[in-house]
């Protein structure tokens, strides 16, 4: 799988706002994976969660996870992303959650009553799928 950086197309997908599923490993090895809405910040991933996820205790314990990324427009295009979170915090006054509700909803996030903690993700590999177009580089499959 290429290394990033990630070309203009692929970045295209990741800024818009497209539905996405989330792995992480837990305690046992086996993956657990959950939808989740994302941001592609500055060639980071910023993900966000309620403190009492079962996903947060899993990435304090193992950091690895693999994000897709679904065209919202065209499910055979996607991008999967595979790297460590390498910061969590709590989201003061849920500014991150709200800038992803924005991005999502248009609209605040609702529930206030909930502690969040944002995750930022680096990213060590990726794959792009594209099953109406072979592009060398960007068809799924690493460069030989």
């Amino acid at each position: 799988m290429p290394e990033p950086p990630l070309p203009a197309e692929v970045e295209a997908l990741l800024r818009k706002p497209n539905p996405a599923v989330v792995a992480s490993i837990r305690q046992d090895g086996t993956p657990h994976a959950v939808a989740t809405w994302y941001e592609w910040r500055g060639g980071r991933i910023l993900l966000s969660m309620d403190k009492s996820r079962a996903r947060l205790r899993f990435i304090r314990a193992n950091p690895a996870v693999a994000i897709t990324v679904l065209d919202g427009d065209d499910w055979y295009r996607s991008v999967s992303l595979f790297g460590r979170v390498v910061e969590l915090c709590d989201d003061e006054g849920l500014a991150d959650i709200d800038a992803l509700a924005q991005r999502y909803l248009a609209t605040p996030y609702p529930d206030r009553a909930h502690p969040r903690v944002t995750a930022w993700v680096d990213i060590d590999r990726w794959s792009f799928w594209n099953s109406y177009r072979e592009t060398e580089g960007l068809d799924g499959v690493a460069p030989s």
